[in-house]
């Protein structure tokens, strides 16, 4: 009784609950925003009435039978529908389908037709009061109501009537039982008719719900017998009189149907539209019965849906990915949140979410999951990280589910950090790999590149000299083979040397100009400044290597501490599968993943933490060191006081205690120092097999330089280990990075090895330094040996510099005069090298090149080939150290463009080099100087004297008359060693004669002395050469005025006067000789008399020695035609008749035929043809002469006898 009064209550309540909100009677709280959003569509979608209006239109119009409202997932039709309802005046039965959807990942759930439309007839027929459909066949359970009390009350009577009856059924069929038949037998005569229809009323009963009753099948043994209908597919058509009788029974007129779509069967559609017009049709039903259909547009294909609905109502989202940002906005507004969140990850992440019903829940759990994590008051986590987490849990619940058993798509992604981390540090140390190897390679390509270069400019020497050259040498005693020129070290010497000296295979000396060499090459850019380019172009890209590779390095030291997101970046070809495999191909997941906003962290956000007890990680990692597995290094531990204590002491004998944030906590305590040995003893015994350790203790440790300075203590031999180690780089800068001054020193006693090889891998080390202290640097006193590799770190530069801790070579001066000095250290620097150090007043760099002056002469200016303009007195102080070896310094000096002015200042040792290598000033005063000196070299004035230059310059000046200058006269006159051009002129530069040959030189020079008159003329010089006839001759020759003066003098016979007349004195003087010579012999004599004859022709006149046998020997000695007849019209007043006949006759053609006789020979027309025949003429010699008629010629006519 009490529940039924109960119920009346509540329906009352409800009714005037209704009739308030309806009256707009009831406020609104004036509490804020609610923490909460409701899922439910809300009644407030369609505010303008617009939708109201068409639905309205559509169930108002009696041609409309099936409404579509039509709108993509999320764009708020439900919202619309219960918007239409609150002001829709009649009934309407909701049958929606969402519960019934499978899940969308769930592949084995697959939805039937019978299904979906056992469904609809459930909600269809349950959704009206059973009490109103009685003759149902599906029977439901009814609650009993007000009237069941009376009911239950009537059957009791009727029952207790009924009994009453039959147990007096004797009297009533007798009939006595109604006597008498009136008031006073009332009782009975009222049980009796209350028992009829009580009776009446039961079967009356049982007979309308006989209606409802149906016969399934009857099943016998091996027969079963079953109505066709049963047979149908559809359940739907198959209960379609209980649909009928449903709408008959109720008042509803509007069947809203929704989230039919979502199981993509259009033939349900066709069933309901069938079932409609059904109802439509029955008499029974006296309305118009409309269906509502909720769907998607493309439900249909093509305009098949026109035709299938009379109305289509279409909905415009509320919500899609371009202004979800609105909604997300909003509710970041509601939570009041708008100071945590990012804004920008909002406006990305909202592209991604397109249902608002997503969205409010969302926030709903970002409500309570911030409620429960910030319970202690303090707000340390992330808040767009938590909302991350959560709307991954939102779109991808079941993923999100299995990853708390860390399972899923998900976990795997996160589960690869190592890999990744592994797989990063691998990349990064293969490119280091490669980039050394590049480096090796470029400069093993150095020396490769310079040799090509020799090699050209050496084929270019070859081309200039004679083919059958096969040496060369600077000076004339140097010797080098020509196939091994390239190969020389000093070759720049050979191309810069003006002139070279080269031998044939007759080893016959010969000098070449080798001035023009380096422009036949190249005229823009000289040998030396190709070579710099080689070597510049090098040390460029050993730069760049080291850059990258520092770069590198410093990559693979904070890779451990590297963010999720951008190891993912990194390798995200590698998990694309795994994002492939989420719902809307991951990218959502890909999104939150790659920004950072989801990360190996989620796991803070996902479950309750309680200090200090073991998290998670830490759990991980006492349950893998008790199964025997070594975490790594960086494995993270979140409270190592709690692990320590559940670790066992044998373990820190081990590689399990080798973890970055447990050494932090062991350093951190002193009661951990027990434990802390241990450490440090298991490290030095297994310390090749530790460096992983060492690298992430380096990069995360907190306590680096405590933990350095323990183990140097606790174990002594660590530097030495840490030189020999793969990772030396990485330990030596630690140590040079923490271990205080004292402690440096104390180790680079103890452990030589120390400096070297900090100054050989400085650039890579200072490379993994955050900061040194310069104090440091002058403990471990280094050699740097390129300054230039460091110019990253100026302020370390410049100490060593000023320290002097620095080698000396080339690249070490560049970048201190370039960098440090900020002055110029291009071929200026390298042309005058040490004159610029001791001109440029930096007291560190000068101290430094004189403390080791040996090693920077060696290493430096020796191999610097163009390093030939240096400063006098940079020259004289290269030579006042006698520790240099002589030939290194001659190399030096010889080189040199500026000459020595003097020798006073010159060691006794290297003045002979100076004059070899004309590397004095040529002065008459230096040449006497070096004379006079003890050290005197002969060869090396005669080398001297004999440069062109050096000649040119000498002859400008006169040489001394002086008596003091008597020494450099005889050297010059006995200079048997210059070439007899060059001798000629030192001989002829001589101020006076000399009275006898030297003895000592050869027979060339006696001739120059000879032809430039620098010996005395006397009988006794002339008989020094008797055994050299022809310098005799040329001597009398050069002297015939004083011979012809005085011939008695001198014993000269007429062979000798022969050889006279045939040297380049005048005719005069060959007539002269020719009066003392014995012409008789002529005749005899055919080679003399063809001498004397010219020399009387060209005289013109004849001796008065001659006689007929002398003129003719003459004559017909004489060598041309010509001569002969000219000769013949000099002399024949000496011959008669005869004698003339008979030289004619010796003569040749036609001349021989002038005789006598018949002939008539003809002459050319010449001056001695026609004097020749004048005087034959005059002399009668010959009959007459003529012309003939064919030519000019001279026709001679001869007597007959």
């Amino acid at each position: 009784m009490n529940t039924s009064f109960s119920k009346i209550g509540h329906w009352i309540s409800g009714k005037l609950i209704k009739i308030a909100e309806a009256l707009g009677l009831r406020s609104v709280s004036p509490v804020g925003p609610a923490k909460f959003v409701d899922l439910a569509p809300t009644d407030q979608a369609d505010q303008e009435g617009v939708y109201s209006a068409a639905l309205t239109f559509a169930t108002a119009s009696p041609d409309v039978s099936n409404i579509a409202l039509t709108g993509p997932y999320g764009s708020g039709k439900s919202s619309i529908i219960r918007s239409f309802l609150k002001s829709y005046p009649r009934q309407a039965l909701h049958i929606s389908l969402a519960a019934f959807l499978p899940e969308a990942e769930d592949e084995r759930r697959t939805v039937t037709k019978q299904e979906i439309e056992r469904s609809i007839l459930q909600q269809l027929l349950y959704g009206a009061d059973a009490n109103k459909l009685p003759l149902s066949r599906f029977k439901r359970i009814q609650s009993p109501g007000l009237w069941s009390i009376f009911r239950s009350l009537y059957i009791l009577i009727g029952l207790l009537a009924l009994w009453h009856v039959f147990h007096n059924r004797s009297e009533v069929f007798e009939g006595s039982y109604f006597k008498p038949f009136n008031l006073t037998n009332w009782t009975d005569i009222s049980i009796a008719a209350f028992a009829l229809i009580f009776l009446w009323s039961t079967i009356h009963h049982f007979y309308v719900a006989s209606f409802g009753v149906s016969l399934k099948s009857i099943s016998l043994k091996d027969i079963e017998i079953r109505p066709s209908s049963d047979d149908q597919d559809s359940i739907l058509n198959r209960h379609l009189d209980e649909i009928v009788y449903f709408f008959q029974s109720t008042r509803y007129d509007l069947v809203i149907v929704e989230d039919l779509d979502r199981f993509e069967d259009s033939d349900i559609f066709v069933t309901l539209r069938e079932i409609n017009s059904l109802v439509n049709a029955n008499v029974g039903v006296r309305r118009h019965v409309r269906f509502l259909y909720a769907l998607r547009d493309d439900m249909f294909v093509n305009t098949d849906r026109t035709k299938f609905f009379e109305f289509i109502i279409p909905v415009i989202p509320i919500i899609n990915s371009s202004n979800s940002i609105d909604m997300v906005l909003a509710q970041g507004e509601r939570l009041e949140l708008d100071g945590s969140l990012e804004q920008q990850f909002l406006r990305e992440v909202s592209r991604y979410l397109s249902d608002l019903r997503l969205i409010h829940n969302i926030f709903n759990e970002y409500a309570i999951y911030v409620a429960n994590l910030e319970t202690d008051g303090e707000n340390v986590l992330d808040a767009t990280k938590l909302l991350a987490v959560l709307i991954y849990k939102n779109v991808y619940p079941r993923d999100f589910e299995r990853l708390h058993r860390g399972e899923g798509h998900l976990a795997k992604i996160l589960g690869r950090k190592d890999e990744l981390i592994t797989a990063r540090e691998r990349g990064y140390r293969f490119e280091i790999a490669e980039l050394e190897r590049d480096m090796a390679a470029a400069e093993q390509q150095v020396p490769k590149d310079l040799r090509e270069l020799k090699m050209i400019y050496a084929m270019a020497l070859f081309e200039a000299l004679p083919d059958n050259t096969i040496c060369v040498g600077r000076t004339n005693r140097e010797r080098i083979a020509l196939k091994n020129l390239a190969d020389q070290e000093n070759f720049d010497e050979f191309i810069v040397a003006p002139r070279l000296f080269h031998r044939n295979i007759h080893n016959q000396l010969a000098e070449h100009d080798n001035s023009t060499l380096q422009d036949r090459v190249d005229s823009e850019v000289s040998y030396a400044e190709r070579v710099e380019s080689i070597e510049r172009k090098a040390d460029a890209q050993k730069q760049s290597a080291h850059r990258r590779i520092s770069h590198l390095r410093h990559e693979i030291k904070a890779i451990r501490t590297s963010k999720f997101n951008v190891l993912l970046r990194s390798s995200a070809q590698e998990i694309e599968g795994l994002f492939k495999d989420l719902g809307d191909g991951g990218d959502l997941a890909r999104f939150l993943l790659l920004e950072g906003y989801l990360d190996d962290s989620y796991y803070q956000y996902t479950s309750l933490f309680h200090s200090g007890r073991l998290s998670p990680n830490d759990n991980k990692f006492l349950i893998q060191i008790r199964a025997f597995h070594t975490p790594e290094p960086m494995f993270p531990i979140d409270n190592p006081s709690e692990v320590i204590a559940g670790m066992r002491e044998d373990d820190f004998s081990l590689d399990y205690a080798l973890n970055v944030r447990l050494v932090d906590a062991l350093l951190e305590n002193e009661e951990h120092k027990d434990r802390l040995r241990k450490v440090f003893a298991y490290l030095s015994n297994e310390f090749p097999n530790q460096q992983e350790f060492f690298e992430a203790y380096y990069a995360t440790g907190s306590h680096v330089g405590e933990f350095l300075m323990q183990l140097v203590d606790a174990w002594r031999d660590f530097v030495p280990a840490a030189i020999d180690g793969s990772s030396a780089v990485l330990h030596l800068a630690g140590i040079i990075e923490h271990l205080p001054p004292a402690m440096l020193a104390r180790e680079r006693e103890e452990h030589p090895g120390l400096s070297a090889f900090v100054a050989d891998n400085l650039r890579d080390i200072l490379d993994l330094l955050e900061g040194v202290d310069p104090v440091k640097l002058e403990e471990l006193r280094i050699e740097t040996k390129d300054l230039a590799a460091i110019d990253g770190y100026p302020n370390v530069a410049r100490k060593l510099y000023e320290l002097g801790h620095f080698c000396l070579n080339h690249g070490n001066f560049d970048y201190i005069f370039g960098s440090i000095l900020g002055e110029d250290f291009g071929s200026d620097l390298r042309k005058r090298h040490y004159s610029r150090i001791r001109n440029s007043g930096a007291q560190p760099l000068l101290n430094r090149v004189e403390s080791d002056f040996s090693a920077y002469f060696m290493n430096v200016l020796l191999e610097m080939d163009d390093d030939n303009e240096e400063d006098i007195e940079a020259i004289l102080a290269v030579m006042s150290h006698d520790e240099l070896e002589a030939d290194d310094v001659e190399a030096f000096a010889l080189r040199q463009t500026k000459l020595l002015p003097t020798l006073e200042e010159v060691p006794a040792r290297y003045q002979a080099m100076l004059f070899r290598g004309t590397q004095i000033a040529p002065t008459w005063s230096n040449c006497l100087a070096f004379i006079r000196s003890e050290n005197f070299e002969g060869g090396a004035l005669i080398a001297f004297l004999g440069d062109d230059k050096v000649r040119a310059a000498l002859l400008e000046t006169p040489i001394p008359e002086s008596k003091e200058a008597l020494p450099l006269h005889r050297f010059l006159i006995d200079a048997e060693g210059l070439a007899d051009i060059v001798y000629r002129d030192y001989i002829q530069a001589l101020p006076r004669e000399f009275q006898k040959f030297p003895d000592a030189i050869s027979a060339g020079k006696r001739r120059i002395l000879i032809e430039e008159r620098r010996v005395t003329f006397n009988a006794e010089n002339l008989a020094a050469l008797d055994d050299e006839i022809d310098l005799q001759t040329a001597f009398v020759a050069q002297n015939i005025v004083c011979y012809l003066s005085d011939p008695s003098s001198y014993s000269i016979d007429d062979d000798f006067r022969e050889r006279l007349l045939a040297t380049d004195i005048s005719d005069d003087e060959k007539r002269s000789l020719i009066a003392l010579m014995d012409l008789s012999a002529l005749p005899s004599l055919p080679e003399r008399a063809c001498i004397v004859g010219p020399i009387l022709l060209r005289t013109n006149g004849a001796l008065p020695s001659l006689t007929s046998d002398i003129v003719k020997a003459l004559i017909v000695n004489a060598e041309t035609e010509s001569t002969q007849v000219q000769l013949l019209n000099l002399l024949h007043e000496t011959l008669d008749k005869n004698e003339v006949r008979e030289v004619l006759g010796q003569l040749p053609y036609p001349y021989s035929r002038i005789q006598t006789g018949y002939a008539r020979p003809t002459l050319k027309r010449t001056n001695e043809n026609s004097e020749l025949v004048r005087w034959l003429d005059e002399r009668d010699i010959i009959s007459s002469v003529g012309k003939p008629f064919w030519s000019n010629d001279i026709k001679v006519n001869l007597y007959q006898s």
